[in-house]
């Protein structure tokens, strides 16, 4: 799915959030890197909620990013409609095979997905990289991988001058899935190189609140 086939949905919330993107100076680079066309995960640090709106706004020019998301998402029948419309995945942590079994036909049949490769938001904390972003791009032979480095959306993105939030997307240095490599070892690996260059960062609120313990 090209960019000129966003849904409706789609384009509604990408636009009212980058109406606070735009206030927080958001900088892309590197949006050249993600296909027009065929399957592409989209692999991306985890810091903010803002990410996944940040990264669609980003690459909106380029492609529609199907996201894995939190089924809980979809118990709130409003939210359900809108991630519906939007095409996003829901994913249940611990009980996730059917999921992952529709995001890879989504690959097979030339989508482009976006998955956080920690499973949850860091809260500042080094987390370890889950086997299924591996196991995606192992599984659907000819997928391309583009990371991302999302900056600044931890900060108050919602005020003018609090935030300055620039996504970067680039292609893995140690290039896509290599013969035998293990689908965990590929998610270790491609979560390494984007977090060489975005350590996990807490929401402000966090941080006030580590501090007050």
């Amino acid at each position: 799915m090209s960019a000129a086939e966003l849904t409706p949905a789609y384009r509604a919330v990408i636009g009212i959030g980058s109406v606070f993107l735009r206030l927080s100076r958001i900088r892309v680079s590197g949006a050249e890197n993600i296909p027009l066309a065929g399957p592409v995960l989209v692999v991306a640090n985890h810091d903010s909620h803002w990410d996944p709106i940040a990264i669609g706004y980003a690459a909106r020019q380029r492609r529609l990013i199907r996201a894995l998301a939190k089924s809980s998402l979809w118990k709130n029948p409003i939210a359900a409609r809108v991630l519906d419309g939007m095409r996003q995945i829901p994913i249940e942590r611990g009980a996730s095979t059917s999921a992952m079994r529709t995001a890879r036909q989504a690959l097979r049949d030339g989508s482009c997905l976006g998955v956080f490769p920690e499973g949850t938001l860091s809260h500042g904390r080094t987390l370890p990289a889950r086997s299924g972003v591996g196991w995606l791009a192992v599984a659907v032979p000819g997928t391309v991988i583009v990371c991302c480095r999302v900056h600044g959306t931890t900060d108050q993105v919602w005020r003018p001058g609090a935030a300055r939030v620039r996504v970067e997307f680039f292609a893995p240095e140690g290039g896509p899935a290599r013969a035998g490599e293990k689908a965990d070892a590929l998610a270790t690996r491609l979560l390494a190189e984007i977090r060489s260059g975005v350590p996990p960062t807490a929401s402000r609120r966090h941080r006030r609140r580590d501090q007050a313990i």
